[in-house]
């Protein structure tokens, strides 16, 4: 079975032509509901979202104008069509200031209308699929923007698109920071929905209404500030695919409403009264171990095995070293900066450091360093105490050999590293680093230029 290609509404009071346009549009596909006069549209409007409204201009009880006024007060993104029989160009040029789509004179053409209908259902679509474009800025969307050759992330790229063919809901686990978005985005880059939406979502970022508000919207009035209709996050998602980042951080009752999606695909707005059904895949996400969240009370159990059908488990950044050149690389070649190198030893503490922040961590580092450093060399110094174990006397771990040693190239090591350390710690404020040295800020500025320090 085929499925709508969206929802319309007729407005019109003349019984014939409402009857042809919804013959004709059902048809072509579309879900399609009738008001027989104005106050009867309006009345619909406020029941329900539409991806169009076709009203016509002259009618009992309310004229088109006041719809599409209803219209785009409650439902800003719905396309209006108005027709008439009486209209002028001045009521077609009104029409069009007030948030018309399109303006037709009846007698119309089948093809005409047909076409024109087309394209406004299209417009509509590609301004909802641009607005989720602008939330992916900077997002990788497959698997060759993922990094890594050890084991663990071998196995997970043969997996990945094994699950993707799959419409099977998938459970990402991992610390933060460690990948889990960009899995989420590969899975669904790589699976049969990839020309539909990917929502994203963080549980833990919103507060416990607001957050069902976006997942499943609301009607208007439904509380305070709801001065529209608003579409909620699984209908944008309708047949594609939406990325619960941060599961763990759902509420009991928001998980209720949850699994009823998970069970029969349907749902309610907040203040509707009227099912919604969707396809939607869901891939979630969590840094914590839900089986103890369970036992706690704060995670209900039956959601959990709905949601982990599929585990995906991806390894901290400690687990896999042999990633970390590599990242390294990937992560130096993005910053629009000039080019780095960095020494052997700068990468052998960078390979032995624990990275709680993984990933994420590692690319923010990078960036600090060269922000900093005008080098075109990462050695040790360059890189943050926290990495070359601060509190070690670093004049003491350097031996007098025979062919003697730098003394002022050591010394001047030591400072370039604390004065790194210092601006840090000042969040790059340079008077404050300037103090927590004790210099001056002329002293402190002439040492920026000596080491080539930004």
């Amino acid at each position: 079975m085929k499925r709508h290609k969206g929802k319309i509404l007729i407005v019109e009071d003349e019984k014939s032509m409402r009857e042809i346009l919804k013959i004709l549009l059902e048809e072509e596909n579309y879900t399609v509901s009738t008001a027989s006069e104005g106050l009867e549209g309006l009345a619909s409007i406020e029941k329900d979202i539409f991806d169009l409204v076709i009203t016509d201009m002259k009618m009992p009880g309310a004229d088109g104008f006041e719809v599409l006024k209803k219209v785009k007060e409650i439902s800003p993104e719905t396309m209006v069509i108005m027709i008439t029989a009486f209209g002028t160009t001045e009521t077609a040029i009104q029409a069009m200031k007030l948030g018309a789509y399109d303006y037709i004179h009846k007698p119309f053409n089948i093809e005409e209308i047909r076409l024109i209908v087309k394209k406004a259902i299209e417009k509509k679509r590609l301004s909802e699929e641009l607005s989720l474009l602008r939330q992916k800025v900077e997002t990788a969307y497959s698997l060759e923007n993922i990094i890594g050759k050890s084991p663990g992330m071998q196995e997970l790229f043969k997996l990945i698109p094994r699950i993707a063919q799959s419409n099977s809901n998938v459970l990402i686990t991992g610390e933060s920071g460690s990948g889990k978005e960009l899995f989420a985005n590969a899975l669904h880059t790589l699976s049969g929905r990839k020309d539909k939406n990917l929502v994203a979502i963080n549980c833990a970022a919103f507060p416990e209404g607001l957050l069902e508000s976006e997942l499943f919207g609301y009607m208007k009035g439904s509380f305070t500030g709801a001065s529209s209709n608003k579409q909620g996050l699984f209908e944008i998602a309708d047949t594609g695919s939406i990325f619960l980042d941060e599961i763990g951080e759902m509420p009991l009752n928001l998980q209720v409403k949850l699994l009823r999606v998970l069970e029969n695909g349907t749902f309610r707005r907040l203040g509707g009264t009227t099912d919604i059904r969707v396809d939607v895949r869901i891939i979630s996400a969590t840094n914590k171990e839900l089986k103890e969240e369970i036992s706690a009370g704060r995670f209900r159990e039956d959601l959990y095995y709905r949601l982990n059908v599929v585990p995906i488990h991806i390894p901290p950044l400690r687990e896999r070293q042999e990633d970390i050149p590599l990242l390294v690389d990937h992560f130096l070649a993005k910053i629009p900066s000039q080019a780095k190198i960095i020494t052997p030893a700068a990468m052998k503490l960078l390979v032995q450091y624990a990275w709680k922040g993984n990933v994420r961590e590692l690319e923010n580092v990078l960036q600090r360093i060269s922000l900093l450093v005008d080098n075109s060399e990462i050695t040790p110094h360059d890189l943050p105490p926290e990495i070359t174990e601060t509190g070690e006397d670093l004049a003491g771990q350097v031996l007098i050999t025979a062919g003697g040693i730098d003394v002022d190239e050591i010394i001047g090591n030591i400072e370039k590293r604390y004065i790194l350390q210092a601006l840090d710690k000042a969040h790059g404020v340079k008077t404050e680093a300037a103090k927590l040295l004790r210099l001056s800020f002329r002293s402190f500025r002439h040492r920026l230029q000596k080491y080539g320090i930004k």
